[in-house]
């Protein structure tokens, strides 16, 4: 099964894409990964134009790697940066709009269930969280900028969910 993972930002949006068979123990391996980086230059271009070149983008991204699952993160708020949860619900309605058009199957998971999944903790760091991917996917670094990490954690975690529901549902 192949999954794409999506962090989203306004400005820069990770993606990961991995494939393996959800039955199985064995690690997934990596198909794609990157980021999404929107225009900047002297001028700031506008959130429209921005979230336009997200669409344009993401949507390439799906034709391209084709995955049957698309995982994205839930919202969250942080107290600190509240003007964040704005910008990336723009980023977020782009993405879920993009995935939901492309036929493939949409899971959003919470930022904590993925870091439990992925490093142990839900409160797990960037450092932590890049060094897990990098040991789970056998890669010779860890992945940076950490978005990617944060995305290829997003899809490991969605695959061991979809598989974990599917077990249940063929034993009841």
């Amino acid at each position: 099964m192949r999954v794409l993972g999506i962090d989203p930002g306004t400005r820069l949006t990770g993606y990961g894409c991995i494939e393996g068979e959800l039955h199985t123990l064995a690690p997934p391996t990596l198909v794609e990964a990157g980021v999404v980086r929107l225009v900047r230059g002297k001028e700031t271009p506008s959130l429209a134009s921005r979230l336009s070149e997200l669409e344009r983008d993401i949507v390439g991204l799906i034709e391209r790697v084709r995955p049957e699952l698309i995982g994205i993160e839930s919202m969250f708020t942080n107290p600190r940066h509240p003007g964040t949860v704005i910008s990336m619900a723009h980023a977020r309605g782009v993405i879920l709009l993009a995935a939901q058009r492309s036929g493939a199957e949409l899971v959003e998971v919470p930022p904590a269930e993925v870091k439990r999944a992925i490093a142990g903790s839900g409160r797990a760091g960037k450092d932590q969280m890049q060094a897990s991917i990098q040991r789970l996917l056998g890669l010779p670094s860890p992945p940076k900028p950490a978005d990617i990490a944060d995305a290829l954690a997003i899809a490991i975690c969605v695959q061991r969910r979809t598989a974990s529901q599917r077990m249940k549902s063929s034993a009841n």
